[in-house]
Parts: structure tokens; C-alpha cells; sequence
């Protein structure tokens, strides 16, 4: 079993910069084996992919709008997954979801097992 935990998440204006952090317990080797990725669910939307990172570091993907603003990377020895966000727009509010998958590379939801409660972010014009 693992259990993931974000923070980092507030209320901001345009153009600043947030970092979330994703901290993982439970099974390390589970862990270990899988990417990690973050998602964000703005109101009303559906859930969709920001970035992911492979679970050794060495691979990362990002969604298009998000590309050159934001950036994955991860502590293995801290069990934390960081996500750091410039530059950020209105369109970027939403809940913001680490989830962690058990051996898959992958923008896709259905890929990933474990998911933490979220954090808030707001960006306000």
C-alpha cells in the first residue's frame, strides 16, 4: 500500500511561482518501481495530465501547456516528488493530484494505482 500526501498548493496572483511536493510512504520498493505523476482537476473538468517522472529521473513528459513552465523531479531519498510551477495563468487553478503507478510511464489516469487528496492552487488574473 501507498499513500501519497501533496502540499505546497495556495492562492496566488499571475505570473508568480508555486512549488508542490509530493511525499510518498508506505511500500518503497513499490514505489521505487513506478512513475509519478501529477494531475490537476479544475471545476467541472475532467482530470488531466501535467507531468510525470519516471521513478529513477531519468525520463520525464509534460502536457503541452505546461511545457517550459513547469518542472518534474524527484528525491528518491526523501520519498518526494516536486513539482515546480512558473509563470502561472488563471487556466492553471485547479486540484493538483500526485499519483503513483506500478511500473508505467503514462499521461493516463487509468495507469495510476495511488493518488493523494490534492492541493489547491488559484491563480488570480
Amino acid at each position: 500500500q501507498v499513500q501519497l500526501v501533496e502540499s505546497g498548493g495556495g492562492l496566488v496572483q499571475a505570473g508568480v511561482s508555486l512549488r508542490l511536493s509530493c511525499t510518498t510512504s508506505g511500500s518503497g520498493r513499490t514505489f521505487g518501481l513506478g512513475a509519478t505523476g501529477w494531475f490537476r482537476q479544475a471545476p467541472g473538468q475532467e482530470r488531466e495530465f501535467v507531468a510525470y517522472i519516471s521513478w529513477n529521473g531519468r525520463a520525464t513528459d509534460y502536457a503541452d501547456s505546461m511545457e517550459g513552465r513547469f518542472t518534474i523531479s524527484r528525491d528518491n531519498n526523501k520519498n518526494t516528488v516536486y513539482l515546480q510551477m512558473n509563470s502561472l495563468k488563471p487556466e492553471d487553478t485547479g486540484v493538483y493530484y500526485c499519483a503513483a503507478s506500478l511500473g508505467f510511464n503514462s499521461r493516463r489516469v487509468s495507469d495510476y494505482g495511488y493518488w493523494g487528496q490534492g492541493t489547491q492552487v488559484t491563480v488570480l488574473e
